[in-house]
């Protein structure tokens, strides 16, 4: 693996640690859950063949650090995050954008808000449930899980979390344990050490927010929607064909389920270097 260049960027109330790989048109990869920059070692090295590859930690996440630790989190700001690692790094040319999971919620607001920035962005599996017709159950599933985990602790809420996001009417136990690739295994302890702030802070904030669809509308020539072949039927990937087919846009499916990033990152690097160059 290629060692990145690393730099931190001073945002507002935040200093963002972020990593820059090869040459060429910005490619900014956003994580997505408790992932930061080290979730995409699988595919950066290929990925900066062709371009500029810059990941980063979002705020509060692993590397980077809040002024304030209890901070409330927005879309909106990890958004501007996002913009300003592209306006130190692109040299105003617009930039390409993936975004994985709460990542992708980012990046749909990035678009929507910076659209002349950016060249093409692929959104996989936003779990944007508020654009669903039962949104309502799924804000109490949010609400589940912020009590559970003020009350009983993490590892229950995680399990009503997990539970959630299942397919509709799936009563199977959880698999075994998935063999990871080695990179993401040695990152486990880290990925571990985010979970109470995602749980706490990302999740009832980012699940809540409400992508313009009107904006997407006018904006979906520059977006790809996308969702892991094996996760059909579960939530995130419920709300990114909901959105695909509100915008009149094909769903772009990738290898594995909703992390098949992690799962399946050769095929996966593969297949996102073909959508950007389509």
């Amino acid at each position: 693996m290629t060692a990145p260049t690393i730099g931190s960027l001073r945002v507002n109330g935040a200093t963002l640690h972020y990593e820059v790989r090869g040459q060429g048109p910005l490619l900014l990869l956003i994580p997505g859950g408790t992932g930061g920059a080290a979730s995409f070692d699988g595919v950066a090295d290929d990925l900066a063949a062709e371009y500029t590859v810059a990941t980063y930690d979002p705020r509060g996440m692993s590397r980077s650090t809040l002024d304030d630790p209890e901070a409330e989190q927005r879309v909106a700001e990890h958004a501007d995050d996002a913009f300003r690692l592209l306006e130190l790094l692109s040299h105003g040319e617009p930039a390409r954008v993936f975004g994985a999971s709460s990542g992708a919620i980012v990046a749909l607001h990035l678009l929507t808000t910076y659209p002349r920035r950016l060249e093409r962005v692929v959104a996989h599996e936003p779990p944007a449930v508020e654009v669903l017709p039962d949104a309502a159950e799924h804000r109490a599933l949010i609400a589940r899980v912020q009590e559970t985990f003020r009350t009983q602790g993490l590892v229950p809420a995680m399990a009503a979390f997990a539970e959630g996001l299942k397919k509709a009417g799936d009563t199977t136990e959880p698999k075994a344990d998935i063999k990871l690739p080695p990179l993401a295994a040695a990152r486990a302890e880290r990925t571990m050490a985010n979970l109470p702030y995602f749980v706490e802070r990302i999740v009832p904030s980012f699940m809540s927010y409400a992508p313009d669809i009107h904006r997407l509308q006018a904006l979906s020539d520059q977006l790809v929607l996308a969702c892991g072949q094996d996760s059909r039927g579960e939530l995130p990937y419920r709300t990114a064909a909901f959105l695909a087919e509100r915008l009149g846009a094909e769903l772009q499916h990738f290898p594995g389920g909703h992390i098949g990033l992690t799962t399946h990152p050769v095929q996966f690097g593969e297949l996102l270097r073909k959508v950007f160059r389509a």
